[in-house]
């Protein structure tokens, strides 16, 4: 049985380590292992307990061997509150095409955050794009150009 949760703090080291098993697994076919290498420099345990201080951040459990399996965050974008934005959206190169990542959308789409935004915006990696789009994200203002940091800017309105 799958679960969803908040973030505790003890799950860090966990989260960590899943976000750099599907970014060396999943993420490899779309970029080099030295972007791969720069980015899980910054998605440290610290950084994901730093960031769960300030983000939503909820965490999806495979509860017959109780291990993390995806993650997801949403926050105010920039201090914005009628915007908010998406991070750090992984799911386990195990559990990918199998509905996981929508049920994690579906959750990040029913935080306060979510719900009082007008706009919210996604960063997207090129592995991640279709399924954003799929779930109504779309580029913003319309520009499908990848940026200097490799990722694309979607957004949703409500």
């Amino acid at each position: 049985m799958i679960t969803h949760r908040i973030f505790n703090n003890s799950d860090a080291n966990e989260v960590a380590n899943l976000v750099k098993e599907t970014m060396l697994t999943t993420n490899i076919k779309d970029y080099s292992e030295e972007y791969l290498n720069n980015d899980l420099n910054r998605l440290t345990a610290q950084d994901f307990i730093t960031r769960a201080s300030y983000f939503h951040c909820y965490v999806f459990v495979d509860d017959t061997v109780n291990r993390i399996i995806a993650v997801g965050s949403i926050s105010a974008y920039w201090g914005k509150k009628d915007e908010s934005s998406l991070f750090n959206i992984f799911v386990s190169p195990a559990h990918q095409g199998q509905g996981i990542g929508r049920q994690l959308i579906q959750v990040l789409e029913e935080d306060e955050y979510f719900k009082r935004a007008k706009r919210i915006e996604i960063p997207a990696s090129i592995t991640a794009l279709g399924f954003y789009q799929k779930m109504g994200y779309s580029f913003k203002n319309g520009n499908n150009i990848i940026d200097d940091e490799q990722l694309y800017r979607l957004e949703k309105f409500k």
